[in-house]
């Protein structure tokens, strides 16, 4: 485990890619299951279940990453298509025996708790990426839905190689709640996690399509914006719908999706009573 800040970048990338990535034991225990019976899995049930952890699809991305054929010209963007390259079956024999978070983090349990929150924020970034980009009729959903999915790797790296490190950051903005995330990272671990992210994912060799769709700092087309903004509702809502930063990210998904105010909730799935108090400032 890291205690200490590092360095530079550089020496987090190096010092966190060493590790073998664990994945969750949700996760493990699914693919036990279907592993007697790889021969007849198809690779979308199968990619199912490996994009309900966020750490087990950077995972396979990196190993398609190592094993690239210099035949390949383009990148392979999808879980699916990924796994129709690498095979239902090779899959199952190189992704077995995989370490778990929970094994990992066991004399860390808050650590693991605030890991476990990430998965579920990256999860429901995923979710509102996924069904906007549906909305606006985009081409590209499974890579939209997968930027925001990969998009917090970073913090999930720290909880899992950094936990009290990471516990240090949290214990800040508990106690300020107007500290900014990146006030305290910075304080705390010498870089920004969207720094970090940026390094993994070009450490790790991601598909430069989903490598952009990651980066809204230098970009803002629509589906950047669209990874962006399901990423920060997630964030926001996490704790409940009073946040701050909510109308303006109500305000700013409204206009990406063209819709009136009162179908917000619809879009959002949730119950239109969380939002009344926030609808009458963000309404164009």
């Amino acid at each position: 485990m890291i205690d200490q800040p590092l360095p530079d970048t550089d020496a987090w990338v190096l010092s966190l890619s060493g590790h073998e990535i664990p994945v969750l034991r949700h996760t493990a225990q699914a693919l036990d299951e279907l592993r007697p019976k790889a021969e007849s899995v198809n690779a979308r049930t199968l990619a199912g279940i490996i994009l309900q952890d966020p750490l087990l699809t950077l995972r396979l991305f990196a190993h398609m990453a190592q094993h690239r054929r210099k035949t390949q010209l383009t990148d392979i963007t999808t879980i699916e298509r990924t796994l129709l390259m690498i095979g239902i079956e090779p899959f199952f024999r190189e992704f077995d025996q995989l370490s778990l978070i929970e094994d990992h983090l066991k004399a860390h349990p808050k650590a693991l708790l605030g890991l476990l929150r990430v998965v579920q924020r990256s999860r429901r970034a995923a979710h509102w990426a996924r069904d906007w980009a549906i909305h606006r009729h985009d081409l590209e959903v499974e890579e939209i839905t997968l930027a925001a999915l990969l998009h917090d790797v970073a913090d999930l790296m720290m909880w899992c190689f950094a936990p009290d490190l990471s516990l240090r950051v949290e214990a800040m903005k508990t106690e300020n709640p107007q500290l900014r995330s990146v006030t305290a990272q910075v304080d705390v671990f010498g870089i920004t996690m969207l720094e970090l992210q940026q390094a993994f994912v070009s450490y790790w060799g991601l598909p430069q399509l989903l490598t952009l769709l990651m980066d809204h700092s230098v970009n803002d087309t629509p589906r950047v914006k669209n990874v962006a903004l399901a990423v920060d509702l997630a964030r926001h809502s996490a704790q409940g719908w009073e946040d701050a930063a909510l109308p303006d990210d109500l305000k700013a998904i409204q206009a990406l999706l063209r819709i009136n105010a009162d179908m917000l909730p619809i879009k959002l799935g949730v119950e239109p009573e969380l939002l009344a108090p926030l609808l009458p400032s963000i309404a164009l």
